[in-house]
Protein backbone atom coordinates (compact mmCIF):
# COMPACT_ATOMS: atom_id res chain seq x y z
CA UNK A 1 0.00 0.00 0.00
CA UNK A 2 1.44 3.35 -1.06
CA UNK A 3 0.41 6.97 -0.68
CA UNK A 4 -0.09 7.21 -4.44
CA UNK A 5 -2.47 4.24 -4.36
CA UNK A 6 -4.41 5.79 -1.49
CA UNK A 7 -4.62 9.16 -3.24
CA UNK A 8 -5.89 7.50 -6.44
CA UNK A 9 -8.41 5.42 -4.46
CA UNK A 10 -9.76 8.51 -2.67
CA UNK A 11 -10.07 10.55 -5.86
CA UNK A 12 -11.82 7.71 -7.66
CA UNK A 13 -14.22 7.30 -4.75
CA UNK A 14 -14.93 11.04 -4.60
CA UNK A 15 -15.17 11.67 -8.36
CA UNK A 16 -16.89 8.41 -9.24
CA UNK A 17 -14.61 7.27 -12.05
CA UNK A 18 -11.06 6.28 -12.83
CA UNK A 19 -11.06 8.67 -15.79
CA UNK A 20 -11.85 11.67 -13.59
CA UNK A 21 -9.29 10.55 -11.02
CA UNK A 22 -6.67 10.21 -13.75
CA UNK A 23 -7.33 13.75 -14.96
CA UNK A 24 -7.06 15.12 -11.43
CA UNK A 25 -3.78 13.24 -10.87
CA UNK A 26 -2.43 14.14 -14.34
CA UNK A 27 -2.04 10.43 -15.06
CA UNK A 28 -3.38 8.09 -17.72
CA UNK A 29 -6.62 6.23 -17.04
CA UNK A 30 -4.98 2.79 -17.42
CA UNK A 31 -2.30 3.74 -14.87
CA UNK A 32 -4.92 4.79 -12.34
CA UNK A 33 -6.93 1.63 -12.87
CA UNK A 34 -3.81 -0.51 -12.49
CA UNK A 35 -2.84 1.17 -9.21
CA UNK A 36 -6.25 0.33 -7.76
CA UNK A 37 -6.12 -3.24 -9.12
CA UNK A 38 -2.72 -3.79 -7.48
CA UNK A 39 -4.13 -2.59 -4.17
CA UNK A 40 -7.10 -4.92 -4.52
CA UNK A 41 -4.88 -7.89 -5.47
CA UNK A 42 -2.57 -7.23 -2.48
CA UNK A 43 -5.51 -7.68 -0.09
CA UNK A 44 -7.54 -10.06 -2.29
CA UNK A 45 -10.64 -7.90 -2.11
CA UNK A 46 -12.43 -5.45 -4.38
CA UNK A 47 -12.72 -1.83 -3.35
CA UNK A 48 -15.21 -0.73 -6.05
CA UNK A 49 -18.24 -2.20 -7.77
CA UNK A 50 -17.46 -1.75 -11.46
CA UNK A 51 -19.76 -1.84 -14.48
CA UNK A 52 -22.13 0.91 -13.40
CA UNK A 53 -22.14 4.51 -14.65
CA UNK A 54 -20.40 5.55 -11.44
CA UNK A 55 -17.93 3.70 -9.23
CA UNK A 56 -19.51 2.48 -6.00
CA UNK A 57 -17.51 1.51 -2.92
CA UNK A 58 -17.70 -2.04 -1.68
CA UNK A 59 -17.82 -2.78 2.06
CA UNK A 60 -14.02 -3.04 2.04
CA UNK A 61 -13.74 0.23 0.15
CA UNK A 62 -16.10 1.98 2.57
CA UNK A 63 -14.00 0.77 5.52
CA UNK A 64 -10.76 1.91 3.85
CA UNK A 65 -11.99 5.39 2.87
CA UNK A 66 -11.86 7.18 6.27
CA UNK A 67 -8.56 5.48 7.12
CA UNK A 68 -7.06 6.52 3.79
CA UNK A 69 -8.28 10.09 4.28
CA UNK A 70 -6.57 10.24 7.67
CA UNK A 71 -3.32 8.79 6.33
CA UNK A 72 -3.20 11.16 3.36
CA UNK A 73 -4.08 14.16 5.54
CA UNK A 74 -1.28 13.27 7.99
CA UNK A 75 1.18 12.86 5.13
CA UNK A 76 0.19 16.24 3.70
CA UNK A 77 0.58 17.86 7.12
CA UNK A 78 4.02 16.29 7.54
CA UNK A 79 5.00 17.58 4.11
CA UNK A 80 3.86 21.11 4.96
CA UNK A 81 5.68 21.02 8.30
CA UNK A 82 8.95 19.81 6.79
CA UNK A 83 8.77 22.33 3.97
CA UNK A 84 8.23 25.11 6.52
CA UNK A 85 11.12 23.95 8.68
CA UNK A 86 13.44 23.66 5.68
CA UNK A 87 12.56 27.15 4.48
CA UNK A 88 12.19 30.54 6.10
CA UNK A 89 8.41 30.26 6.03
CA UNK A 90 8.29 28.62 9.43
CA UNK A 91 10.32 26.66 11.93
CA UNK A 92 12.25 27.87 14.95
CA UNK A 93 15.57 29.71 15.14
CA UNK A 94 17.29 28.48 18.31
CA UNK A 95 20.18 30.68 19.38
CA UNK A 96 22.16 31.67 22.46
CA UNK A 97 23.50 35.16 23.10
CA UNK A 98 26.29 36.40 25.30
CA UNK A 99 25.20 38.42 28.34
CA UNK A 100 26.18 41.85 26.95
CA UNK A 101 24.43 41.27 23.61
CA UNK A 102 22.71 44.66 23.53
CA UNK A 103 26.05 46.47 23.48
CA UNK A 104 26.80 44.79 20.15
CA UNK A 105 23.42 45.76 18.61
CA UNK A 106 22.20 42.17 18.71
CA UNK A 107 18.80 43.20 20.09
CA UNK A 108 18.26 45.24 16.94
CA UNK A 109 19.35 42.24 14.88
CA UNK A 110 16.61 40.08 16.39
CA UNK A 111 13.97 42.73 15.72
CA UNK A 112 15.15 43.04 12.11
CA UNK A 113 15.14 39.26 11.62
CA UNK A 114 11.58 39.04 12.94
CA UNK A 115 10.41 41.76 10.57
CA UNK A 116 11.98 39.96 7.60
CA UNK A 117 10.81 36.47 8.60
CA UNK A 118 7.66 36.86 10.73
CA UNK A 119 6.67 33.20 10.29
CA UNK A 120 9.86 32.01 12.00
CA UNK A 121 9.65 31.59 15.76
CA UNK A 122 12.64 32.86 17.72
CA UNK A 123 14.00 31.01 20.74
CA UNK A 124 16.87 33.21 21.86
CA UNK A 125 18.41 32.68 25.27
CA UNK A 126 20.74 35.25 26.83
CA UNK A 127 23.10 33.56 29.25
CA UNK A 128 26.66 33.67 30.40
CA UNK A 129 28.97 32.18 27.78
CA UNK A 130 29.54 29.14 30.01
CA UNK A 131 25.86 28.19 29.77
CA UNK A 132 25.50 29.07 26.08
CA UNK A 133 28.39 26.76 25.21
CA UNK A 134 26.93 23.98 27.36
CA UNK A 135 23.45 24.37 25.83
CA UNK A 136 24.84 24.20 22.29
CA UNK A 137 27.01 21.17 23.10
CA UNK A 138 24.00 19.33 24.56
CA UNK A 139 21.76 20.19 21.59
CA UNK A 140 19.37 22.37 23.61
CA UNK A 141 20.42 25.29 21.38
CA UNK A 142 21.55 25.04 17.76
CA UNK A 143 24.19 27.75 17.93
CA UNK A 144 25.26 30.77 19.93
CA UNK A 145 27.65 33.62 20.53
CA UNK A 146 30.08 33.36 23.42
CA UNK A 147 33.12 35.03 24.91
CA UNK A 148 36.24 32.86 24.95
CA UNK A 149 37.69 30.92 26.65
CA UNK A 150 35.07 28.19 27.08
CA UNK A 151 35.05 24.42 27.29
CA UNK A 152 35.01 23.70 23.54
CA UNK A 153 34.58 19.91 23.67
CA UNK A 154 32.03 18.84 21.06
CA UNK A 155 31.82 22.34 19.56
CA UNK A 156 32.93 24.12 16.41
CA UNK A 157 34.32 27.48 17.52
CA UNK A 158 34.69 30.39 15.09
CA UNK A 159 36.27 33.55 16.57
CA UNK A 160 34.64 36.68 15.14
CA UNK A 161 35.84 39.75 16.99
CA UNK A 162 38.07 40.93 19.80
CA UNK A 163 36.84 43.63 22.17
CA UNK A 164 39.28 45.14 24.64
CA UNK A 165 38.47 44.86 28.34
CA UNK A 166 38.98 48.14 30.26
CA UNK A 167 39.46 48.93 33.93
CA UNK A 168 36.79 51.13 35.55
CA UNK A 169 37.06 53.30 38.65
CA UNK A 170 35.54 56.38 40.28
CA UNK A 171 39.06 57.32 41.45
CA UNK A 172 40.67 59.46 38.71
CA UNK A 173 44.18 58.53 39.84
CA UNK A 174 43.49 54.83 39.15
CA UNK A 175 42.54 55.41 35.52
CA UNK A 176 45.12 58.07 34.70
CA UNK A 177 47.29 55.50 32.97
CA UNK A 178 47.06 51.82 31.92
CA UNK A 179 46.58 49.47 34.86
CA UNK A 180 49.01 46.66 35.67
CA UNK A 181 47.72 43.43 37.17
CA UNK A 182 49.88 44.19 40.24
CA UNK A 183 47.90 47.40 40.77
CA UNK A 184 44.81 45.35 41.66
CA UNK A 185 46.39 44.08 44.88
CA UNK A 186 44.46 45.47 47.84
CA UNK A 187 41.79 47.18 45.71
CA UNK A 188 38.14 46.42 46.39
CA UNK A 189 36.47 45.06 43.26
CA UNK A 190 32.83 44.91 42.17
CA UNK A 191 32.36 42.08 39.68
CA UNK A 192 29.32 40.96 37.70
CA UNK A 193 28.18 37.48 36.59
CA UNK A 194 28.07 36.42 40.22
CA UNK A 195 26.34 33.12 39.43
CA UNK A 196 29.20 31.88 37.29
CA UNK A 197 31.98 33.49 39.31
CA UNK A 198 35.47 32.65 38.12
CA UNK A 199 34.07 30.33 35.43
CA UNK A 200 33.11 33.47 33.52
CA UNK A 201 35.52 33.76 30.54
CA UNK A 202 36.68 37.33 31.27
CA UNK A 203 37.18 36.57 34.94
CA UNK A 204 39.13 33.43 34.02
CA UNK A 205 41.62 35.49 32.05
CA UNK A 206 42.04 37.97 34.88
CA UNK A 207 42.42 35.18 37.47
CA UNK A 208 45.13 33.49 35.41
CA UNK A 209 47.09 36.74 35.19
CA UNK A 210 46.67 37.43 38.89
CA UNK A 211 47.86 33.94 39.78
CA UNK A 212 50.98 34.28 37.65
CA UNK A 213 51.70 37.66 39.24
CA UNK A 214 51.00 36.39 42.76
CA UNK A 215 48.16 38.89 43.19
CA UNK A 216 45.02 38.22 45.24
CA UNK A 217 41.93 39.95 43.84
CA UNK A 218 39.65 41.25 46.59
CA UNK A 219 36.07 40.84 45.37
CA UNK A 220 34.09 43.18 47.61
CA UNK A 221 30.73 42.79 45.87
CA UNK A 222 29.42 40.35 43.26
CA UNK A 223 26.28 41.09 41.24
CA UNK A 224 24.63 39.56 38.19
CA UNK A 225 24.28 42.48 35.78
CA UNK A 226 27.09 44.60 34.38
CA UNK A 227 24.89 47.68 34.75
CA UNK A 228 24.65 47.07 38.50
CA UNK A 229 28.41 46.70 38.77
CA UNK A 230 28.86 50.00 36.94
CA UNK A 231 26.38 51.76 39.23
CA UNK A 232 28.17 50.47 42.34
CA UNK A 233 31.53 51.48 40.95
CA UNK A 234 30.15 54.97 40.29
CA UNK A 235 29.03 55.08 43.94
CA UNK A 236 32.59 54.35 45.03
CA UNK A 237 31.94 50.83 46.33
CA UNK A 238 34.81 49.40 44.31
CA UNK A 239 36.42 49.21 40.89
CA UNK A 240 35.33 46.92 38.08
CA UNK A 241 36.16 46.02 34.49
CA UNK A 242 33.96 45.89 31.38
CA UNK A 243 34.28 45.38 27.64
CA UNK A 244 35.05 48.56 25.72
CA UNK A 245 31.71 48.20 23.91
CA UNK A 246 30.01 48.60 27.29
CA UNK A 247 32.11 51.60 28.29
CA UNK A 248 31.48 53.33 24.98
CA UNK A 249 27.81 52.40 24.65
CA UNK A 250 24.70 53.69 26.39
CA UNK A 251 24.72 56.18 29.24
CA UNK A 252 28.06 56.10 31.02
CA UNK A 253 28.11 57.62 34.54
CA UNK A 254 30.02 60.89 34.67
CA UNK A 255 31.57 59.81 37.97
CA UNK A 256 33.41 56.95 36.30
CA UNK A 257 36.57 56.86 34.28
CA UNK A 258 38.23 53.93 32.55
CA UNK A 259 41.57 52.94 31.14
CA UNK A 260 43.15 49.97 29.41
CA UNK A 261 45.27 47.28 31.01
CA UNK A 262 49.01 47.70 30.62
CA UNK A 263 49.06 44.18 29.20
CA UNK A 264 45.97 44.40 26.96
CA UNK A 265 43.10 42.14 27.95
CA UNK A 266 40.53 41.15 25.34
CA UNK A 267 37.17 39.45 25.15
CA UNK A 268 37.14 37.28 22.04
CA UNK A 269 33.58 36.89 20.77
CA UNK A 270 33.07 33.61 18.94
CA UNK A 271 30.36 31.64 17.24
CA UNK A 272 29.76 28.11 18.55
CA UNK A 273 27.92 25.25 16.87
CA UNK A 274 27.64 21.62 17.85
CA UNK A 275 30.27 19.62 16.02
CA UNK A 276 28.72 17.67 13.15
CA UNK A 277 25.25 19.20 13.54
CA UNK A 278 23.28 20.61 10.60
CA UNK A 279 21.55 23.89 11.37
CA UNK A 280 17.93 24.52 10.46
CA UNK A 281 17.58 27.15 7.71
CA UNK A 282 16.04 29.61 10.18
CA UNK A 283 18.93 29.32 12.65
CA UNK A 284 21.49 29.31 9.82
CA UNK A 285 20.13 32.62 8.55
CA UNK A 286 20.08 34.19 12.01
CA UNK A 287 23.61 32.93 12.56
CA UNK A 288 24.77 34.45 9.26
CA UNK A 289 23.34 37.84 10.17
CA UNK A 290 24.82 37.72 13.68
CA UNK A 291 28.20 36.72 12.31
CA UNK A 292 28.21 39.59 9.81
CA UNK A 293 27.13 42.08 12.46
CA UNK A 294 29.65 41.05 15.11
CA UNK A 295 32.57 40.50 12.75
CA UNK A 296 31.93 43.82 11.05
CA UNK A 297 31.48 45.73 14.30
Amino acid sequence: MTLVQLRVFLLAARLGSFTAAAEAMHMSQPSVSELVRRLERAYETELFVRGTRRLVLTAAGAMLQPLAERIVADADEADRALRAITSLQGGVASFGLLRNAKYYALDALLASFHREHPAVKLRVIGLNSVEVASAVASGDLEAGLVVLPIDAEGLRVTPLRRDEVVYVSADPTRVAEPVRIQDLAGRAMVLYDAHYGWRDPTRRQLAERAQLAGVVIDVQVEVEQVETAIALAAAGVGDTFVARAVAEGGQWPSALGWTTFAEPLHDTIALVERDGAVLSPATAELLRLARDLVAGG
